[in-house]
């Protein structure tokens, strides 16, 4: 009888690595030999199960990104319109420049400028986290909790944008912002935009 193929096992090994490598050393200073010495193989042996780095990180780039909105989407799912519109919002701020998966999508994030395949999970991941705020806009909207002063996908597409912007700095090597500050400037957005007071649950 033949032995079970341990390739998804080890694919998943090569992605988990690479996910280091690109957070440790950045991911345009990235090379195949990185991989190959952090899974203790040859570089031939990562390319049997990746036919080019770009493969690779195209996986890493996947599965960030699920993760990241997964995360995201269940901070979302509890109270009511207000408290999840709070929820939402302390979810997508990194908590610094040690944060593994924030760090990870901004430089995977670079590569989009150049690579159509990169630039269409980017999206993708931008659109995922305007949906979770519009329906929690709509939502408020529809009870009476909220006074919008725009259109709901228009202050969502706003409020992942500057967390976008806001992200990056504190992710930076030397932070412009901390956290807090971040997260009081996007609740000062968000509270003018519904008309609600927002109170911070913590």
């Amino acid at each position: 009888m033949a032995r079970p193929s341990r390739a998804p096992e080890r694919r998943a090994e090569l992605i988990a690595v690479a996910r280091r490598a690109v957070v440790e050393r950045g991911v345009l200073n990235l090379r195949l030999r990185d991989i190959a010495d952090g899974a203790g193989l040859s570089s031939g042996s990562v390319l049997y199960y990746f036919p080019t780095l770009t493969d690779l990180l195209q996986e890493v780039q996947q599965e960030a990104v699920e993760r990241f909105c997964t995360q995201r989407e269940q901070a979302a799912r509890h109270g009511d319109p207000a408290q999840r519109l709070v929820a939402t919002i302390r979810s997508g701020l990194p908590t610094g420049p040690g944060d593994e998966l924030c760090v990870l999508l901004y430089e995977l994030g670079t590569i989009a400028r150049r690579d159509p395949a990169y630039a269409a999970r980017h999206i993708a991941l931008y659109e995922r986290q305007v949906r979770v705020y519009t329906g929690i806009l709509e939502a408020g909207a529809a009870t009476g909790e909220f006074a919008l002063t725009a259109d709901a996908v228009a202050i969502a597409r706003n409020l992942v944008a500057l967390e976008d912007g806001y992200g990056l700095h504190l992710t930076q090597a030397v932070p412009t912002l901390d956290r807090a500050t971040a997260e009081a400037m996007l609740l000062s957005y968000a509270r003018t935009a519904t008309a609600c007071a927002l109170e911070d649950p913590s």
